[in-house]
């Protein structure tokens, strides 16, 4: 089945909405309405709801580990998370105690400057999201280069990452993985053969002719078949 991005991106919203906005038996439908227009801002401006990460997206980048990470976790150096959904440039998390909070905020701040391709922030929402007692809290990917209208990575940003996470693996690898194999790491998820809610047709294309070229070059090790 092709993939097909408008009908993901409605999918995630429903979901984001079912999981987020309090329930009708626990507030009042003004309260209701309010966190629905929230999380509406929200993907307006950080994009759709997604599954998980490209390994070399900023937010799940920074960790040393040989495998790769594709969500927010203790591994890529997050503290507290709780009650989590992700966007293709932020996620929000609802921990239910202001510690776990407070540890959020702290685990950002040293994040926050760790890389020349983005910044990552972190801010307490003004409304109330999960369950009366969570603490919500939008953590951004904010990019330093300015992205193209319709949402997506450019290749010139994403190819830069990719090779960043990768190369390093020449050091260790005994096989060279296909394209077929990497796809859900190099795209995020959901994702169609070639594209997904981060990058385009064009530049996942050219990411995939990339990626081919360098397994066949042997720094990896054999391709595994």
């Amino acid at each position: 089945m092709a993939f097909r991005a408008d009908e993901a991106a409605k999918t995630g919203f429903e979901e984001l909405e079912r999981y987020f906005v309090p329930r009708l038996r626990d507030v009042d439908e003004d309260t209701r309405a309010e966190s629905k227009a929230k999380l509406q801002e929200i993907v307006a401006e950080l994009g759709p709801v997604v599954k998980s990460y490209p390994s070399w997206h900023p937010l799940v980048r920074h960790h040393d580990s040989r495998s790769p990470e594709t969500v927010p976790g203790e591994r890529c150096g997050y503290q507290g998370l709780d009650h989590t959904m992700y966007l293709a440039n932020g996620f929000i998390t609802c921990p239910y105690d202001h510690e776990k909070g407070v540890r959020v905020f702290e685990s950002v701040e040293k994040l926050a400057y760790r890389h020349h391709a983005a910044v990552i922030t972190a801010e307490r929402l003004d409304v109330q999201l999960y369950a009366k007692n969570a603490v919500p809290i939008l953590v951004r990917c904010n990019w330093i280069k300015r992205m193209p209208t319709d949402g997506s990575i450019p290749l010139a940003v994403a190819m830069p990452l990719l090779l960043e996470t990768e190369l390093a693996c020449a050091e260790w690898s005994t096989v060279a993985e296909t394209w077929e194999t990497m796809k859900p790491y190099f795209l995020g998820n959901p994702h169609g053969s070639r594209s997904s809610l981060f990058v385009n047709q064009e530049t996942g294309q050219a990411m995939k002719k990339i990626w081919q070229g360098l397994i066949q070059t042997g720094m990896f090790g054999p391709v595994r078949e």
